[in-house]
């Protein structure tokens, strides 16, 4: 045990298993308190008690992220045990795999809403609390197929990249309070990946390789709106950016000339990361400004 988190404690959502499971073990390992999450009672039970094992200390607590009562519930448990909530870790979540031709919009409204809304409902039991106390570490579950697009993967592709979004709003408005929000986009064997990669493949992805890379955005000196990914023990950072661009004006040809402009508009030799949404339009008029 090491106390590079002692004092702070922590909830993992999805923590029954899998990924989870790895985030809630390493995080207790160094010092955090950890309740432990999964709408399986028994899974959130048997990983707490691991950690007690290990000489941390950890609760369980049965809820669906879906559900804001329970999850109001599972905010109270946790400050009323430990006195306050530091760390969020949005883990929870679940795969409805199909090609977007035979994937029914029941499919898509479940990943969705797990993924999505089921973080969003766990950040906001605990904005609060963490904007009172002055601190706090979110970290959002993001995926390499919301950041570049995967078969199969509509409906997960879309929450994965709307958790970004919601990121990167969140690292805005709670900078002020003291509360830094992340991504992590993991690859990991677990369940959701079964029957999609190769034994040997599976055995480096490991999911206790992808959770140190969490004591980066929940220590604390944590970034914000950092997008960190990580598997096998390699570990990368993911940018949302922005070419330099090209200004073509208002033209009858506006639409020709940015056709034949294409290849200068998107080379990426200029590009930056933005600090916030808002550069992209300042940009814009700043050119036109420009070119009058």
């Amino acid at each position: 045990m090491t106390v590079a988190l002692g004092g702070r404690t922590a909830i993992i959502t999805g923590a029954g298993g899998g990924l989870g499971r790895a985030h809630a073990l390493y995080l207790a390992g160094k010092g955090a308190r950890v309740l432990v999450n999964d709408v399986s009672a028994e899974a959130a039970e048997r990983v707490a008690a691991e950690i007690v094992a290990a000489g941390g200390e950890a609760m369980a607590f049965a809820a669906s992220v879906t559900d804001e009562e329970a999850v109001e519930r599972m905010v109270a448990a946790i400050s009323g045990a430990w006195g306050r909530v530091d760390i969020l870790v949005n883990n929870a979540g679940i795969l409805r795999d199909k090609s977007f031709a035979k994937m029914t919009i029941a499919d898509f409204r479940t990943v969705v809403d797990v993924h999505l809304i089921g973080a969003a409902i766990c950040t906001k039991a605990v904005w609060e609390p963490m904007r009172a106390q002055g601190h706090g570490r979110i970290v959002m579950t993001t995926s390499s197929s919301g950041l570049c697009g995967n078969f199969g993967q509509a409906n997960y592709g879309a929450a994965k990249m709307a958790l970004v979004g919601l990121m990167q709003t969140l690292g805005i408005e709670g900078e002020k309070y003291g509360i830094r929000v992340n991504c992590l986009a993991p690859t990991a064997a677990t369940q959701m990946t079964e029957g999609v990669l190769d034994a040997e493949s599976l055995a480096l992805l490991a999911p206790d390789r992808v959770s140190p890379a969490l004591l980066t955005l929940v220590g604390d000196d944590a970034p914000t709106r950092a997008i960190v990914c990580a598997g096998a023990g390699h570990v990368a950072a993911a940018h949302v950016t922005l070419t330099a661009g090209r200004y073509i004006g208002a033209g009858d040809d506006a639409g020709e000339q940015i056709v034949a402009h294409w290849p200068d508009i998107a080379d990426r030799a200029d590009e930056i990361v933005p600090a916030y949404g808002f550069v992209q339009a300042e940009r814009e008029v700043a050119a036109a400004r420009g070119h009058r």
